[in-house]
This record gives structure tokens, sequence and C-alpha cells, in this order.
């Protein structure tokens, strides 16, 4: 059977219909906002405990991680997101999910070649890039001040 380009064309737009871009991006939008308002509740709880701002916020990064692994494990963090979109990857949550995801998903292949193996591969991309530009702006600034 052969098919020209737009015969295929054609079939491939009337098996995938358009995504209500909108809507997702509407979704994204709160759900992500709902994150970080429950992250800048958190902050206010921690404060009211008595601890500073840069405590506080060391505990809600520890404390959301926490949650997202949870749940994430408990399989609610994924229906979440397949509403909610990329409104659950961009803030902390969404690091956490995607540490926590392969490490369930490969576990069957037992706890050192399975989960540890490859608990990092979709979070160690952005742990390698995160460190090297992190080594490089620091190696920038170090050289700026030598020369200014």
């Amino acid at each position: 059977m052969k098919v020209s380009r737009e015969e295929y064309q054609k079939m491939a737009e009337k098996a995938s219909p358009p995504s209500p871009f909108w809507k997702n991006a509407a979704m994204a939008f709160l759900t992500g906002g709902l994150i970080c308002c429950a992250g800048q509740a958190l902050v206010n709880f921690y404060q009211g405990l008595g601890m500073d701002l840069q405590t506080a916020r060391g505990f809600v990064s520890v404390t959301l991680i926490l949650a997202s692994a949870l749940l994430t494990g408990l399989r609610v963090y994924d229906n979440v997101a397949k509403h909610a979109g990329a409104g659950t990857l961009v803030p902390i949550t969404g690091f956490a999910n995607a540490v926590v995801s392969p490490a369930i998903e490969f576990k069957s292949e037992k706890i050192v070649t399975g989960t540890c193996a490859k608990m990092f591969t979709i979070a160690g991309p952005v742990l390698v890039m995160g460190i090297t530009a992190s080594i490089l702006y620091g190696l920038i600034l170090w050289a700026l001040g030598l020369a200014g």
C-alpha cells in the first residue's frame, strides 16, 4: 500500500486531534500556582513556629520534595499531572517526581540494578547541567573578581 504525502498528512491530522491549548495552559497555570501558594503557606507556617525566613524556606523545600515523593509513590502525583500538565513539572515537586518515578518503575529489577541505577535517568542530565553551569558561572565570577 503506497500512501502519498498529502494522504498521510490527512490521516495524521484525523488520527491526532488538536490539543486544547488554552485549557492546558490554564490548568498548568492554576496547578503551578496552587503548588507555589502551598509553598508560601508553608513558609508562613514555619515562620510562625519561630524559624527565620532562610530556615523556613529550607524546610519548605524538604516538605515539598517529601510530599511529591510520597504522592508519586502512591500514584497520586501522576494522576494529577495528567490533568495539570506542566504545572506539576516546573516547581520543585516536579523534580522530586522525576527522581522517584523511574525508581518505582524499575524496582522489580532489584535495589542496585533497578531502583538505584534508574533513579536518575530523567533527573540526572538536569543535575549534571545544573552543576556544570554553576561551576562555570562561579569561575566567571571569580575571574571577573580578579580582573576588576
